[in-house]
């Protein structure tokens, strides 16, 4: 009876170490997943940081040229071009819209002028790429026809 009694008792301590290995294991998976989880939030928390720190050099950017336009000084095209190569070395891309054919993945139509059927005409506010990503749409005026 006592060789019964203890078989049962080792019988039930195998089925409870089997059922807390299982836990264990599904604890680790649950763990390993919400450790990858937020390695991929922080850093598409760092990359949204980044693109907002970007959007508002662009504006600064964007201020920069306009100056060096009006002014033309050598040392201002100096620091602007410098500016440029910063943004560069981070991934930003200027968006080439002259003459070419309108992109609305790249591109916002602000206005529909004379000139070549879907083609930009003038460039109002330059787009800029980050590693391939639109960050900024440039503001564009597109032909809308009659003219080649």
């Amino acid at each position: 009876m006592k060789k019964e009694k203890r078989e049962k008792r080792e019988e039930e301590l195998l089925k409870k170490i089997a059922a807390l290995e299982e836990q264990l294991a599904r604890a680790l998976a649950d763990y390993r997943n919400l450790e990858s989880r937020i390695h991929k939030e922080a850093a598409q928390f760092r990359e949204r940081l980044s693109w907002s720190l970007i959007d508002k050099l662009l504006a600064v950017l964007d201020d920069l040229e306009r100056a060096e336009r009006h002014l033309q000084d050598r040392g201002l095209t100096m620091a602007v071009e410098q500016f440029k190569k910063v943004l560069a070395s981070e991934g930003v891309e200027r968006i080439e819209t002259d003459g070419q054919e309108f992109d609305p993945e790249k591109m916002d139509c602000v206005a529909v002028v004379a000139g070549p059927k879907n083609k930009v005409v003038a460039t109002l506010q330059p787009g800029y790429t980050v590693n391939g990503k639109v960050i900024r749409p440039a503001k564009v005026k597109v032909g809308k026809g009659g003219q080649k």
